[in-house]
């Protein structure tokens, strides 16, 4: 099996495959001007690329120092190492992006696209490699791709969707998105779409799950301890060594006779 197969490639293929389509993209600005416009800016006095197109440039390692990137493309761009955090990212485009490292702590991505970012050097995530979202706005935002250790905690992601997407203009070779060990600890998932979403061994201690869908979702050894499961779907769900202890509104869920290892569940 290559990487390709995957959709997470080692970071230096990923980072020379990013220069070499980024011309072809039409960035409106060369990496070069990105980072001198961000060195010099402040926490104060960021940068406006709101609407402007970034597909495909080289920004690994930048602080982006709250910059405002509401609606831009940044389609393939090298995000690697780069500190997002505070950004203003709604409804912008991060398809494809090179997310290893990158922080996304307190971004308001509300409304944007994340599809198939790569997020690992090799197979499985390294020490250091995930993305954090910790505190992030995702409300409504569309995610697809592999997101294992990556950090949730207390992100606001009601109406999301990490469900598979069909409309991605790419082979669907990847079947669903994999949050494997991720922290999702008191995240607001109100109504989120996580059908087929690989959450094994994740922490959802507190998250808020009502209404959420995890129709066909792999919660093994998930921890759910006092998360409110009130209206959720659980149809076909696996709760193989699940902790389901204080959670709330389990016996409102949805699909209860259909869940896969409910005996194995720990209460």
């Amino acid at each position: 099996m290559t990487s390709w197969t995957r959709y997470s490639i080692p970071a230096a293929c990923a980072a020379a495959l990013s220069l070499a389509v980024g011309p072809a993209l039409g960035a409106e600005f060369t990496a070069r001007q990105v980072t001198e416009e961000l060195f010099r800016a402040t926490d104060t006095a960021p940068i406006d690329y709101s609407k402007r197109d970034l597909a495909g440039l080289d920004l690994a390692g930048l602080h982006f120092k709250k910059a405002r990137l509401s609606e831009a493309n940044l389609f393939g761009a090298d995000l690697s190492g780069a500190d997002l955090s505070d950004v203003d990212l709604r409804q912008a485009k991060l398809d494809r992006v090179v997310a290893i490292g990158a922080r996304f702590d307190r971004a308001n991505l509300a409304g944007a696209s994340l599809l198939r970012p790569t997020t690992t050097t090799t197979f499985e995530a390294g020490r250091g490699e995930s993305p954090s979202f910790t505190g992030a706005d995702l409300t409504k935002a569309r995610l697809f791709g592999i997101f294992n250790g990556a950090s949730f905690a207390g992100a606001h992601m009601s109406g999301a969707t990490l469900a598979p997407q069909n409309d991605t203009g790419f082979i669907e070779m990847m079947w669903r998105s994999r949050l494997e060990s991720a922290d999702l600890s008191a995240a607001d998932l109100t109504g989120a779409n996580l059908t087929h979403v690989s959450l094994r061994f994740a922490n959802l201690k507190g998250a808020n799950l009502k209404g959420a869908i995890l129709k066909n979702a792999d919660l093994s050894q998930a921890d759910l301890t006092g998360a409110d499961l009130t209206g959720a779907d659980l149809s076909n769900a696996d709760l193989d060594g699940t902790r389901i202890s204080g959670a709330k509104g389990f016996d409102t869920a949805i699909g209860l006779a259909t869940i896969r290892n409910r005996d194995k569940a720990i209460n």
